[in-house]
């Protein structure tokens, strides 16, 4: 009870009284004493707010937290603990850690715990895989200690729970990104090399072409070293599909552009390629009224085919080809990892019911010459090539696909807003014409062989082993230079630059791109400040021909 003392202070005490009896039983009189509580009233009191203060804590928390004995049966938990798992209070009381884990989690906790029993060690923070009760998977992490009773004999566990999903979620696309973002600067590395290599080996072939050409001109075919000469243009013209290839995976690879309709090109390439391919059904979707995209015709043409022949060849003994265009619009998310704008795109994707592949193969097969096929059967460069056309066009491309349930290719090109126009075809003829052409261009055979075929279709020469060079020709030479014809890239001034100077020198000079290797794309800015043409190294004669007349062509008709 409670009671006053002198000084009016609350003091708490509890009486004790025993009643006094005569010999007849007959209560006389009280007698007791009375002892000051308030002590430890006070220290009942701190326990009680305490034990409060506690559960409190332990409700509000958005960690989960339990007591289990030895045997591993909870027998006390907080309301986060429910929240985490999924279940009720009344399915977890008195409740097996094990009724809620798979097998493998239960062993493994199982395992934990009796070392903790024999150790002492706390547990700091393990991981595990589990399943709520709704079905869904979520990944705890647990951190855990031994208890023990007033003997200080161990008597179960208490712990933490703590549901790191999203935070696992997070980690694993932060590793996804920064996967993605380490093949791209791979890619680009690589791309670079093959670029230079492309370069210097198209001017290469530029002098072998060049010069077996010129001799081609004066001998007859019943010459006995006439056919000889047509074998090693065959094999220029393969090496020249090999460094294309390359120049398709470098950067700056893309140099005619035009507005294309996707669903179109891809419906023409499938109706010519299932010509070939009779064991495979080819199935195709393509979207209404599809968003036209600015492309180089003949590369995309070359994604196709490459994307086409790999499927053919997983699907050996015949298959189904799924080609499906669409409209889409990527957000930042999907496009930062490529290095791309969000905005609209437009999508095709190529499916096979093929052998698929691994994981490993799925990271390794953009690499030039990296391939799975057996010698004989492929170079390694189809889908390196393809990769890099797709990302000269700030497009995307990925791959989704699982050993034996087929491959799927989804590439993503920026869409376009300019309507189609109709392109009508150059027959490609060996014309002979007059006037002068200034030659422009770093390498030596290229000049050499370069000259003696303008030559020959009749044009007198100004050659020039450099930009500036060049620039000081035209300005003395102006009158007399009909046509400029530059390489794009050289070391004293870039093509670009060697561009802007000739213009100067003469803004009406008409001028013809050539370049083996577009090393930063800039033939396309070239192109748009109002270059009359580009021709690919290595050309021949007949290229050569066509492509002057068609820029000489242009300058008659606009005057």
């Amino acid at each position: 009870m409670k009671i006053l003392d002198k000084q009016g202070t609350d003091v708490w005490v509890r009486v004790n009284l025993v009643v006094i009896r005569d010999s007849r039983n007959t209560p006389l009189y009280l007698s007791g004493d009375v002892e000051d509580i308030s002590q430890r009233k006070r220290f009942e009191s701190a326990l009680e707010e305490s034990e409060e203060k506690y559960r409190t804590i332990l409700q509000s928390i958005e960690e989960g937290y339990f007591e289990v004995d030895l045997s591993g049966r909870l027998t006390f938990f907080n309301e986060a603990l429910t929240r985490i798992s999924g279940f009720t209070k009344e399915d977890m009381r008195g409740k097996s850690f094990r009724e809620y884990s798979t097998p493998e989690v239960a062993e493994n906790v199982a395992s934990q715990f009796n070392e903790l029993y024999k150790t002492g060690r706390s547990i700091e923070f393990t991981e595990y895989e589990t399943v709520r009760a709704d079905g869904e998977t979520r990944y705890l992490e647990v951190s855990a200690s031994l208890m023990h009773n007033e003997n200080g004999k161990p008597s179960g566990f208490r712990g933490i729970v703590r549901d790191v999903t999203a935070r696992k979620s997070a980690e694993e696309e932060k590793r996804r990104l920064e996967a993605q973002v380490q093949h791209g600067q791979k890619m680009e590395a690589i791309g670079t090399l093959a670029g230079g290599v492309a370069h210097d080996f198209n001017n290469l072939l530029m002098g072998i072409q060049g010069n077996v050409s010129l001799m081609m001109m004066d001998i007859e075919s019943s010459h006995p070293h006439h056919k000889g000469m047509e074998n090693i243009l065959g094999y220029v013209e393969r090496c020249a599909m090999l460094t294309k290839q390359l120049l398709g995976f470098a950067r700056g690879g893309k140099y005619e552009v035009s507005t294309l309709d996707l669903s179109d090109l891809v419906a023409s390439n499938a109706e010519m390629f299932g010509r070939t391919r009779k064991e495979i059904t080819i199935y195709q979707d393509y979207q209404e009224n599809l968003w036209t995209v600015e492309a180089d015709r003949g590369q995309i043409e070359q994604v196709l085919l490459n994307l086409f022949v790999n499927a053919a060849q997983a699907m050996r003994g015949g298959g189904s080809l799924f080609l499906e265009t669409g409209n889409c619009e990527l957000d930042e998310k999907f496009v930062q990892p490529f290095g791309f704008e969000p905005g609209k795109y437009v999508r095709l994707s190529v499916t096979d019911t093929g052998i698929g592949m691994d994981t490993d193969n799925q990271r390794r097969i953009f690499e030039p010459f990296f391939t799975t096929k057996k010698r004989g059967e492929g170079t390694g460069l189809g889908l390196a090539s393809t990769y890099g056309i797709i990302k000269n066009h700030s497009g995307i491309i990925d791959v989704v696909s699982q050993p034996g349930k087929g491959t799927t290719f989804n590439i993503y090109l920026p869409a376009g807003g300019k309507a189609i126009e109709m392109e009508g075809g150059i027959e490609e003829e060996l014309r002979k014409g007059a006037g002068t052409v200034l030659f422009i261009d770093d390498e030596d055979m290229t000049l050499q062989v370069g000259s003696q075929i303008l030559n020959a279709l009749g044009y007198s020469v100004l050659t020039s082993a450099s930009g500036s060079e060049g620039v000081e020709i035209l300005k003395k030479q102006r009158e007399e230079v009909d046509l400029v014809i530059l390489d794009m890239v050289m070391p004293d001034m870039s093509g670009m630059e060697t561009f802007d100077a000739l213009r100067e020198v003469d803004p009406n000079i008409k001028v013809l791109l050539s370049s083996g290797y577009s090393a930063e794309g800039p033939a396309n800015e070239i192109m748009k400040k109002g270059c009359n043409g580009f021709i690919q190294k290595p050309f021949n004669i007949s290229e050569l021909s066509t492509k002057i007349n068609s820029v000489l062509d242009g300058v008659e008709t606009a005057g």
